[in-house]
């Protein structure tokens, strides 16, 4: 064997790659040895393969998976720091969503009551309302759900209340909502909109925000008392109800916030949740 050429075993224990990920590494052509036995098969490497396998196991240990891995390398390799940098932007960005809710997880572990679902919270007896179509502004993209909605809340808010002083951009007539468009839960490519009622005149130059009439109806509502990870609780009471009764969604759900996260505390967030209805007899 030459000097230079290093036993996958050897190189497994350099680069704390396992043996089964370095086979995996050849397979995708993202470390392929130097040598390789033409009888045995057996796997050789180079010193000058170490800094590549430290680095791929660098990135696996910062949470990229194989296919970043691949393009940050690739982009490496070309001397494309732009992309590297969105890499590792976009990476931060869910490490930070991840602590997050890790932070939430601990608090509702240290503090909460487990045989409530690890919240404590309320939710009122679901009852049938009559909502009129309302004039909202509208901000809608794909998104993650805990990344998307505060920050577009955020923007459409900031756009409302400008932070130079200025008169407000519009009469706010209801709280600001969350409506989800998807059929089922998606991690993250969410179709996410967020809407604020309003009266009177608006300017949208030069914005993104949208304005448009939400539709009206009959509606199945309960309200939600507590942190914002237990609203799901409200949805199965919700959906426990129509059950029972025999109704049936007939659009979209929304999440009406009705106060603020930075005023009180997260067991006293209020969250209505409601559902448009199909086929409902006429109210008493």
């Amino acid at each position: 064997m030459p000097v230079d050429q290093i036993p996958i075993g050897t190189f497994s224990r350099i680069t704390h790659l396992s043996q089964k990920a370095l086979r995996l590494y050849d397979e995708r052509g993202l470390l392929v040895p130097a040598a390789r036995d033409i009888c045995t098969g057996y796997r050789y490497y180079t010193y000058a393969q170490v800094e590549r396998g430290v680095r791929i196991q660098h990135l696996l240990w910062l949470g990229f998976d194989l296919t970043e891995v691949e393009a940050v390398l690739d982009a490496r390799e070309r001397g494309d720091a732009g992309t590297i940098r969105v890499h590792f932007e976009r990476r931060l960005a869910a490490t930070e969503r991840e602590i997050g809710r890790l932070h939430a997880i601990a608090e509702v572990l240290r503090t909460q009551n487990p045989l409530n679902g690890g919240f404590s919270m309320s939710i009122t007896e679901p009852v049938i309302k009559d909502i009129p179509a309302t004039r909202a502004l509208s901000l809608r993209e794909r998104g993650v759900y805990q990344e998307a909605i505060p920050r577009m809340i955020g923007e459409l808010c900031a756009y409302v209340y400008p932070a130079d002083g200025r008169q407000p951009a519009a009469r706010i007539a209801g709280p600001i909502m969350f409506i989800c468009h998807d059929e089922e839960y998606r991690e993250t490519d969410a179709d996410i909109e967020v809407a604020l009622p309003i009266v009177g005149s608006v300017n949208l130059d030069g914005t993104a925000v949208e304005i448009l009439t939400l539709p009206g109806g009959r509606f199945a509502s309960v309200l939600y008392t507590g942190p914002y990870p237990g609203v799901a609780k409200a949805y199965e009471r919700l959906f426990s109800y129509m059950g029972e009764y025999g109704l049936a969604p007939a659009g979209p759900s929304r999440e009406l916030y009705l106060n603020d996260p930075a005023e009180v505390p997260e067991e006293e967030l209020l969250t209505e949740v409601q559902f448009p209805m199909e086929d409902l007899p006429p109210s008493p």
